[in-house]
């Protein structure tokens, strides 16, 4: 048994593929890899540097489009954000300022000024990032705490929905992937935190916090 790096909770052997060992939370339903079997910095900079994601490629464009237009739609005018770990190549951000919608980076190894991360922000976007997490509870507190009241979360992760399908699932297979998530665990998130979760198309999920009264 190993600790949640969301909940806490002690997760479950789920499955064993190859060297690789999975675990799966009774509670929030996180599945992950083992602790100590997690890549290095180093490791997760040679893989991501292998990602060819420019801001004016046409076809980048519009895989984010996926989570860029369901927010958009639900953005007040002017609405200030913060692209999330914006990799090498900021397109989102970049999609979503010309759209008229400002919008700041972080990114822990290419954008690695900090100083955004003291803002508070009407929204907040974060593709194909939780999924390389190690300790997810520590941005999910931060997303809570940066978020503005009745403002938006974009997440864009690809969700387990297949157990069986898990070994051969693409998205298991790349060596930095090391936790999934399922619509359930989203849901578990919303409980806690306060947030109303819509669950798009997969891979997006948008989650809206909870207006103060």
């Amino acid at each position: 048994m190993i600790a949640c790096t969301l909940c806490h909770t002690p997760a479950a052997p789920f499955a064993q593929v190859g060297d690789r060992e999975y675990f799966r939370c009774p509670c929030c339903q996180l599945t992950l890899e083992h602790p100590d079997r997690l890549p290095s910095a180093e490791e997760e900079k040679g893989q991501y540097d292998l990602h060819d994601n420019r801001p004016d490629d046409p076809g980048y464009r519009r895989f984010l489009s996926q989570l860029a237009d369901p927010l958009m739609e639900r953005l007040a005018a002017g609405a200030r954000g913060l692209d999330f770990g914006c990799g090498p190549g900021p397109a989102l951000a970049a999609l979503l300022t010309e759209n008229g919608f400002p919008c700041d980076t972080y990114d822990p190894i290419y954008a690695t000024d900090r100083s955004p991360l003291a803002h508070h922000y009407d929204f907040v976007t974060c593709t194909e990032v939780i999924e390389h997490l190690h300790q997810p509870a520590r941005e999910w507190q931060w997303f809570a705490d940066h978020v503005k009241p009745g403002g938006w979360l974009g997440i864009m992760t690809r969700w387990l929905v297949d157990d069986a399908a898990f070994a051969n699932w693409h998205y298991r297979r790349d060596p930095t992937h090391v936790c999934f998530w399922q619509p359930e665990t989203f849901q578990w998130l919303a409980r806690q935190q306060g947030w109303r979760v819509v669950l798009a198309e997969n891979p997006v999920v948008l989650m809206q916090k909870r207006p103060q009264h």
